[in-house]
């Protein structure tokens, strides 16, 4: 018999001293509140197998042209090696204008094709609107995860996990952070930022760099993680790293009893009885009453 209740899924990393991976823990392990309330965990998968909807999003803007090549090569890997079974993924680019370089496939060689297809934006301005000069700055960040997240991930199932690879500024977007935030966290998108910065490029264009932080309360909202590069040789390294933690999550459900479906924001936080473990989980979901928070075929644990 089916469940009809209406099921919210959170996708959580757990870490331990030194940030290393915990997988061996259980359902009774964990906590988890819902806008304080706790809840019961009806459903635990560990190392989930959940079918896997990924984004790769490449900052093609000026200050990357040193590094674009390394992230293509370190992208192209981790596709190959992270997709299984039903998992698609697609690709974009983004500068002064966001490009969907590769809709959602499974197929390597086309995904292969639409990240070698990444160039440098040499301008820093639009190439698709007329009046370029209605597009000021050419790295629109923050409009690149709002349309990943609104027309791209919004439909699908599953686990949805967005990656970055940027220096982390954001110039010219006409979505805000946290509208791009409230996107992702509306479609369940998990975000990834690799951030890595070309020092040289700053110095040498007179300018500063501004750092992360407005990444990293996006990848933070949404459960995701900001990886910060110190090196090109390290690009990699970083891609490895998204990999282990997607095969290293835990998959917890809970079927709420007090929903209002009524557009507003709901508070979740996971914690790990015992342990003084951090715990990367999403930290709300909106109470739309849809197909994006219920999962009624879902079967209970026995």
């Amino acid at each position: 018999m089916q469940s009809t209740s209406v099921v919210v899924n959170v996708y959580a990393i757990v870490e331990g001293r030194h940030g290393q991976l915990i997988r061996n823990l259980r359902r009774d392990d964990f906590e988890l509140s819902d806008d304080v309330a706790p809840q019961k965990i009806e459903y635990f998968s560990q190392e989930t197998d959940v079918t896997l909807s990924l984004g790769i999003a490449l900052d093609t803007s000026n200050s990357q042209s040193r590094l674009l090549g390394t992230e293509q090569a370190a992208a192209k890997k981790f596709l190959n090696s992270v997709l299984q079974g039903a998992d698609q993924a697609f690709v974009m680019s983004f500068d002064a204008d966001v490009r969907l370089l590769q809709d959602f496939t499974g197929a390597p060689t086309e995904l292969a094709r639409a990240i070698d297809a990444a160039e440098i934006n040499q301008t820093g301005k639009s190439i698709v609107r007329i009046d370029s000069a209605s597009s000021t700055g050419g790295t629109h960040l923050y409009d690149a995860v709002y349309l990943a997240s609104n027309e791209l991930m919004s439909a699908r199932r599953g686990r949805e996990v967005l990656v970055l690879a940027t220096d982390g500024e954001d110039q010219g977007s006409k979505i805000d952070l946290q509208k791009a935030i409230d996107a992702a966290e509306g479609a369940n998108v998990i975000v990834y930022t690799i951030v890595v910065s070309d020092a040289e490029f700053y110095s040498l264009m007179g300018t500063s760099y501004h750092g992360d932080a407005m990444v990293r309360k996006l990848a933070r909202a949404t459960g995701g993680r900001t990886i910060r590069v110190k090196s090109v040789e390290q690009i990699g390294q970083a891609f490895e790293k998204v990999e282990r933690e997607l095969r290293s999550q835990y998959r917890l459900g809970y079927s709420p009893d007090d929903l209002r479906h009524d557009g507003s924001f709901r508070r979740i936080e996971v914690k790990v009885r015992g342990h003084n473990y951090t715990v990367r989980a999403r930290t709300g979901y909106y109470d739309r009453g849809d197909e994006k928070t219920s999962a009624k075929s879902a079967q209970p644990l026995k």
